[in-house]
């Protein structure tokens, strides 16, 4: 074969990897329900850019957090990992079940600030 031919068929798979692996999290337009058997309420409307400009938050750790021994780690972020890899479908000693942290995280932080949506319809949105 060709050198040139697969020159330009190694680009093509190169860039058609670094698109799918470097799709960032600031294009977010929905949280991923995936790992839910049968989701009930259709996925979270979530545009993560949008969402941080909004809120002012700036540190990545404020929603993507890492707990050691029950105590959440000021200076790690777990920003690289899925909110599933560490939160089951059901609780775990001391982690909550994923639906139950999604919803301590964002929805508690909405009370907190009494800013932003609380009410299951105004997340997610058919």
């Amino acid at each position: 074969m060709d050198k040139r031919i697969l020159f330009l068929i190694a680009v093509v798979l190169f860039s058609g990897i670094a698109v799918i692996s470097g799709y960032p999290q600031e294009e977010m337009e929905f949280l991923d329900n995936s790992v839910f058997d049968k989701p009930v309420r259709t996925p979270s409307v979530f545009r993560h850019e949008e969402h941080n400009e909004t809120a002012a938050i700036e540190e990545c750790n404020e929603c993507h957090h890492i707990y050691e021994n029950g105590k959440k780690m000021d200076d790690e972020s777990s920003e690289d990992q899925r909110c599933s890899d560490c939160h089951d479908k059901k609780d775990s000693g001391n982690k909550l079940a994923l639906r139950k942290a999604f919803h301590k995280n964002c929805k508690g932080c909405h009370i907190q600030q009494n800013k932003g949506p609380v009410m299951c319809g105004e997340c997610h949105r058919r």
